[in-house]
């Protein structure tokens, strides 16, 4: 993890300031390639083409069921097949997770290959106007792909986001990419922003309450976040649900929506309480920087045109002040092959 001290920027502007310098080590090779597994499983993914009628959860359920099927092929197989057999069969139980995952999102296993499975990841932040990134594979870029993770997010007195920013130019100082994080803010919040050169350029804000009732904003809670980009259009899910689409060749909307009211929970213990006051005190402030950015993302959209094909990508987190930190576990890169 790295981190960087930056002068005062809003937010979600601050998110997408991310620097792309990530790390040098080199991607497991047997990682490169569609294995053995997922092609034999993938013909059970082909009808995919439905989405209608929990189309998407039976061919979660089909593909679970295959890969058992192959697994235990594979492990017949495994008395006479060579070492180069052995290291692929213990490749494809690695990734068989991530592959397995998929079908959820409406993706063919057999369209791509994984390329990367990541070790747990953290970032901290301390003090006032920070943000950090994670990677440990900066050599591998992406076009159209599916990035995965789990998030768990601890807050102090601070305005804060975890997520990812890709397609980017690797820009530390005016970046030009697009950025999806989640943060505590309004009981759940997802944002989509882009910078061209630095410069905000579009946005989109989506409150989670209403989509997904599992979505936990409080301290120390998990939520799992995927991006599913193809072309100009990014689905975003939290925790296995569709939360939105996202298409990059729209300007920001007209008006910023107002979010939902935050709630005390139910029996909530002394911090509870004194976190649900510090949330409280720091809504309208968020309300006030939200606006300005939509603001700004208007006016910038037609003449920057921040449309971008392909670029580097990682996770990110950001603080405005106080103490934040971003756990990233059981995280995959899925690149999708056209």
């Amino acid at each position: 993890m790295d981190k960087k001290y930056i002068p005062f920027l809003t937010v979600f502007l601050l998110l997408l300031s991310v620097a792309c310098g990530l790390g040098t080590r080199q991607l497991d090779p047997m990682l490169q390639t569609l294995t053995p597994l997922s092609a034999a499983v993938a013909g059970t993914a082909t009808a995919r083409g439905s989405n209608s009628g929990g189309a998407s959860d039976q061919l979660a359920t089909a593909f679970a069921q295959a890969t058992a099927k192959s697994q235990d092929i594979y492990a017949t197989e495994t008395a006479r097949a060579s070492l180069n057999d052995v290291s692929k069969l213990a490749t494809a139980t690695v990734i068989a997770p991530a592959v397995a995952e998929l079908p959820r999102y409406g993706i063919d296993p057999g369209q791509g290959q994984v390329a990367w499975l990541h070790k747990p990841a953290t970032i901290d932040l301390n003090g006032y106007q920070q943000y950090g990134y994670a990677n440990d594979y900066p050599q591998i870029t992406a076009k159209d792909f599916v990035l995965a993770s789990d998030i768990t997010w601890y807050t102090f007195n601070s305005l804060s986001a975890c997520g990812f920013m890709f397609r980017s130019n690797g820009n530390t100082n005016k970046p030009s990419q697009y950025m999806v994080a989640i943060t505590r803010y309004a009981t759940g919040y997802l944002g989509f922003t882009a910078t061209v050169d630095g410069e905000i350029s579009n946005m989109r804000s989506i409150y989670l309450a209403s989509q997904d009732k599992s979505f936990n904003w409080q301290n120390n809670a998990t939520n799992r976040l995927v991006v599913v980009v193809r072309g100009a259009l990014i689905d975003a899910y939290t925790n296995g649900v569709p939360v939105g689409e996202i298409d990059t060749t729209q300007p920001p909307p007209d008006s910023f929506q107002s979010p939902p009211s935050l709630e005390l929970p139910k029996n909530a213990s002394n911090d509870q309480q004194q976190d649900y006051q510090n949330q409280m005190d720091q809504n309208q402030q968020n309300i006030e920087l939200m606006q300005y950015q939509m603001a700004e993302a208007r006016k910038n959209f037609a003449k920057n045109k921040p449309i971008f094909s392909e670029g580097v990508l990682g996770f990110v987190g950001v603080s405005q002040s106080g103490q934040t930190t971003c756990k990233f576990n059981n995280a995959w890169l899925f690149l999708i092959e056209r």
